[in-house]
């Protein structure tokens, strides 16, 4: 396993849903933003989605020694 987790970032707006999914693939966080609020204008699906990751995904953590 390569240790890489997807997390809640907290450099956030909102939850950190959106901030954490653009770590996790290493791309600005606009972007995934910008996409996010695509979904949900398209349908309204994405708030929904949006939801259930901030529900799902831990928190980030820092691991102190």
């Amino acid at each position: 396993m390569n240790g890489k987790r997807l997390y809640k970032s907290s450099n956030k707006k909102i939850c950190g849903v959106c901030a954490g999914i653009a770590e996790y693939f290493d791309i600005d966080p606009t972007i995934v933003r910008l996409i996010w609020a695509a979904f949900t204008l398209a349908g309204g699906s994405g708030i929904i989605i949006y939801i259930i990751a901030a529900l799902v995904m831990d928190d980030d953590t820092i691991d102190v020694v």
